[in-house]
């Protein structure tokens, strides 16, 4: 009997032990996020990066939410095709079809000739169930009203806006747009984007800001422990973009941020715990 109490004991200590472990684990977490897929590796913000993102190991990949001239919702970066594809013009201008004819991956390299740009919903349907996250940006709302509604009803659509999978983060520098989708999906984490040069990191700011947000996700260079630490007072979590090189990476873990969005998720290997 002594024997049993013994070991029923023992087991109960190492499960405990192992439960603290993980608990400590999940808690010392920093988010890999692979920006615009793994874009160091592959064309942003297409099927091949957002597969290198998968293979290596990523937490999210963060990708562009723009709208075509027929309303259909695409994956790219720039207001433009011009810099990332073999064509030219303003994405509002182009359908879905002439979208899908050009070339979005010669640009990076030759191996990734007829790249293609991906929509919203394609992107959706091939990862759901993976893994692996998704970090959405309302790219310049303002030049397409009524993106939230539609970014919403996909989401709706294939029940991705229950908080149970975890698996879906919305932002956007457009902090109208944010209040906006946070309504009409209450259940999604959002984050506001911030721009370098207007941080807006006075109280009254973030005060403003956790009413609608969980994320404050400012540029790197915005990024200290003071700043950090003045965030989390207000409930939200810290993700600044784009580190693109390896020595980037320990000043933002010592700051103690959430996550780190970069070009290169291997930069995040080893270091997932804050300093």
């Amino acid at each position: 009997m002594k024997k049993l109490i013994a070991g029923s004991l023992s087991i109960a200590l190492i499960s405990s032990f192992a439960m603290d472990s993980a608990q400590a684990a999940s808690k010392n977490k920093v988010t890999n996020v692979a920006h615009r897929g793994a874009s160091g590796y592959a064309p942003e913000n297409t099927i091949a990066a957002f597969d290198k993102a998968v293979q290596m190991g990523a937490d999210y990949f963060e990708i562009d939410v723009q709208v075509s001239k027929d309303g259909k919702l695409v994956l790219i970066h720039d207001n433009t095709v011009n810099r990332t594809t073999n064509g030219k013009g303003f994405i509002g201008t182009k359908t879905l079809a002439e979208l899908k004819q050009l070339d979005a991956g010669s640009w990076f390299n030759p191996s990734f000739q007829n790249e293609k740009i991906p929509t919203f919903e394609e992107v959706l349907d091939r990862y759901k169930g993976n893994k692996i996250g998704i970090l959405i940006e309302l790219k310049s709302p303002e030049l397409y009203p009524g993106v939230e509604e539609k970014v919403a009803k996909a989401l709706k659509d294939r029940n991705l806006d229950k908080p149970s999978n975890n698996k879906i983060i919305i932002q956007s520098f457009n902090h109208l747009s944010v209040q906006k989708s946070k309504q009409l999906l209450p259940n999604i984490p959002h984050g506001v984007l911030l721009y370098s040069k207007t941080p807006m990191s006075d109280d009254l700011s973030l005060k403003r800001f956790s009413q609608y947000a969980d994320y404050y996700n400012p540029s790197k260079s915005s990024i200290t422990k003071e700043l950090v630490d003045k965030v989390h007072r207000y409930g939200m979590k810290v993700e600044p973009y784009t580190v693109r090189k390896s020595e980037e990476v320990d000043p933002l873990l010592q700051a103690g941020v959430d996550g780190i969005i970069t070009d290169y998720p291997d930069f995040m290997y080893g270091k997932t715990k804050r300093k």
